[in-house]
């Protein structure tokens, strides 16, 4: 049994669990090669050893946590809440709107 540690519903089984995938870092959408995006949404190092991953806590708290886990040894050493990055710019057009109205 793999237990997960969540930050607000404490140690729980992994069942209860979503998988989302390896934690990997968004290339910029305005410089990015299609071989860039093809790489990020399909390709996984798979390495044996601590990976960065989200999970999504589906029949607990319904949040996305990070996790480091050992994959050879399913052993856990940090657990977070995920950080928001940072916009660089204004952002969308979408966003600004939002932002405007209110």
């Amino acid at each position: 049994m793999i237990l997960l540690p969540c930050p607000w519903c404490g140690p729980r089984d992994a069942s209860e669990f979503g998988h989302v995938g390896e934690s990997s870092p968004r290339p910029d959408p305005a410089a990015a090669s299609p071989a860039q995006w093809r790489s990020y949404l399909y390709l996984r190092a798979n390495t044996c050893g601590w990976v960065a991953e989200t999970w999504y806590h589906r029949l607990g708290c319904r949040r996305f946590i990070k996790v480091e886990r050992h994959t050879e040894t399913n052993e856990t050493r940090e657990s977070r809440q995920p950080r928001l990055q940072p916009a660089a710019d204004a952002g969308s057009p979408a966003q600004q709107a939002r932002a405007a109205s209110g």
